[in-house]
């Protein structure tokens, strides 16, 4: 939760710029604030849930609940599953993040290096052999991968541990009633989905507004200077962040900057104190403006929301979850969006004229 807090704002903070303005209507000594009431946003437009969108949510419930039916009198074939082992090499030394155990994929799905070149593509040359044989492939990197690897050719090392077919099961009062809990029914089944990709629908509208006002607000904050020590907190936060990430997929910060966000450290560094000063900046107007309408949470309807994104964060010890996630930073958090619902009701939505025709 702490990553989806960060995250929020950090993307809040790169929603928009900061231009100067004349006067304000609150001020401290860093930032003034011009407007906060009556934000001009495009209106929210909720979609509208479709039979189709109910279909492929099924699909995708009945597909999670296939059984494997290994195949072992043919060779694989497209459509199939597979699990390999595999490891990559660059002019025969394998090279980072090439090599994995155990991986399962469709083959023609197209999860991984395409067709490129005088090379067919990873999943294509996998086709056609046998459970339990190794083997080599030659493919090319297409030229709009990551800098380091765009258009080389690598070779791979396969062990085709297991071909599969998935045998989905039709959907049946039985197979609800086993895999749905608290509902019995095909009929039962579809309407409930059908509420609950509604609600989904919703909550995307709401979360949509809310960006919207909080980068119109971002629009009528004037710096005068940024505060440091807010700022140098928000740098560790989003640089903790991009670690965490990075050691999720097993390598430095740098390698995941250059790898997986294809930028330089200088780059990355420049954008994170850029991001930093503008969360900073609009945490200072989101205070103002708390102190100026009384909406600071009470000590009560701080726990409850405390206690309220632990169960989002799928954690029961709220003291544990405060704990992870850094008091200060989900104090902040709840401020704004306490703040941002404010700011919310007091919006006026107007039509996308780029849109309405």
């Amino acid at each position: 939760m702490k990553s989806k807090i960060i995250a929020v704002m950090l993307a809040a903070a790169l929603a928009g710029t900061l231009p100067g303005c004349s006067s304000g209507e609150l001020s401290n000594e860093y930032v003034t604030v011009t407007q906060y009431k009556g934000l001009e946003v495009p209106q929210a437009e909720k979609s509208e849930v479709t039979d189709d969108q109910v279909e492929q949510a099924i699909q995708t419930n009945l597909q999670s609940t296939a059984e494997k039916v290994p195949v072992t009198d043919r060779a694989a074939e497209m459509g199939d599953w597979v699990n390999i082992d595999f490891t990559g090499y660059l002019d025969g030394v394998a090279f980072d993040g090439g090599t994995a155990q155990a991986q399962e994929l469709q083959l023609g799905a197209g999860g991984y290096i395409g067709a490129s070149g005088d090379y067919a593509g990873f999943e294509d040359q996998i086709a056609g052999h046998q459970a339990g044989e190794a083997f080599d492939i030659t493919v090319q990197f297409p030229d709009n991968y990551t800098a380091d690897m765009a258009g080389k050719v690598a070779d791979f090392h396969i062990v085709l541990n297991e071909i599969y077919t998935e045998n989905v099961p039709e959907l049946t009062d039985d197979w609800v009633k086993a895999n749905i809990e608290g509902t019995d029914t095909v009929d039962q089944y579809r309407e409930d989905l059908k509420k609950q990709l509604e609600e989904q629908a919703e909550q995307t509208a709401q979360a949509q507004l809310k960006n919207s006002v909080q980068t119109a607000l971002m629009d009528k904050i004037e710096v005068e200077k940024y505060p440091e020590d807010a700022v140098n907190e928000q740098v560790q936060q989003m640089e903790d962040y991009y670690t965490q990430m990075a050691s999720m997929y097993g390598i430095e910060l740098t390698e995941f900057i250059e790898t997986y966000l294809q930028t330089t450290e200088d780059d990355f560094h420049a954008k994170i104190k850029e991001a930093a000063q503008q969360t900073a900046a609009l945490e200072e107007a989101i205070r103002l403006i708390a102190e100026k309408q009384k909406l600071e949470p009470s000590d009560k309807e701080y726990e409850e929301m405390a206690k309220e994104y632990a169960q989002q964060a799928g954690m029961d010890d709220v003291d544990a979850y405060k704990e992870q996630v850094g008091e200060d930073v989900l104090k902040n958090a709840i401020l704004v969006d306490v703040v941002t619902d404010y700011l919310v009701d007091e919006c006026v939505q107007v039509e996308d004229t780029d849109t309405a025709e």
